[in-house]
């Protein structure tokens, strides 16, 4: 008999999963940034709420209120993703970042943040395993409430079209219909970034994603 069948029969306990079992079952943080509210839907600031959507759309999840958060749980090629938006606003943004990290006992390494950046051109999208804020103040309170910079982070480029001094105006404001076209095909590149996230890892999805 097995050593494995000897702990299941006469001790009556499960064999430690294996890594590949463990792994298959693995469970993701997907955090997309955004003010909650009709006034700002389909903002610049709000792009992780639409790439949020377009997820659920597309993994047939659907959102309901939590703690802090909307919720969704998805499941993609064995693995679990839970995907938020918080509803404490983008300053406030790492409150519900850490509190479902802990809910959930989700490690670190499957935080992925959704955020967006004016530094990067429209429509560039990049992902980094840690960082400064930038000036994002959704990122600036995650990283402090949750005491370091090093978790994953896909940044969309919103662009810096505007006049000095009007950056507030600017990400809050809706985007222009030139851009959509783009920002649409961006948001899916997006969704597969995600996906390649949580199956291929954070460094084979760098490799594949950010030479575009």
């Amino acid at each position: 008999m097995c050593l494995s069948k000897f702990f299941e029969r006469f001790l009556g306990r499960r064999p430690i999963p294996n890594k590949e079992t463990s792994e298959g079952n693995m469970k993701y943080l997907i955090a997309c940034l955004g003010n909650i509210g009709a006034e700002y839907d389909n903002t610049r600031h709000n792009i992780g709420f639409k790439i949020a959507d377009r997820l659920a759309k597309d993994l047939e999840g659907s959102f309901t209120t939590g703690r802090l958060a909307q919720t969704a749980e998805m499941k993609f090629k064995g693995k679990t993703l839970l995907v938020i938006k918080p509803t404490t606003y983008m300053n406030l943004s790492g409150k519900a970042v850490k509190y479902w990290l802990q809910q959930e006992k989700i490690p670190m390494e499957n935080l992925l943040v959704i955020n967006d950046d004016i530094a990067l051109p429209l429509g560039t999208l990049r992902l980094r395993k840690q960082g400064a804020d930038g000036g994002h103040n959704g990122l600036t309170d995650i990283i402090e409430k949750l005491g370091t910079n090093v978790f994953c982070r896909l940044r969309f480029g919103l662009g810096d079209d505007f006049p000095r001094g009007r950056q507030v105006d600017f990400v809050l404001g809706q985007w222009k219909p030139s851009e959509e076209p783009i920002v649409d095909q961006k948001v899916d590149e997006a969704v597969e970034i995600i996906k390649s996230f949580v199956t291929q890892g954070v460094d084979r999805t760098m490799n594949q994603f950010n030479k575009k």
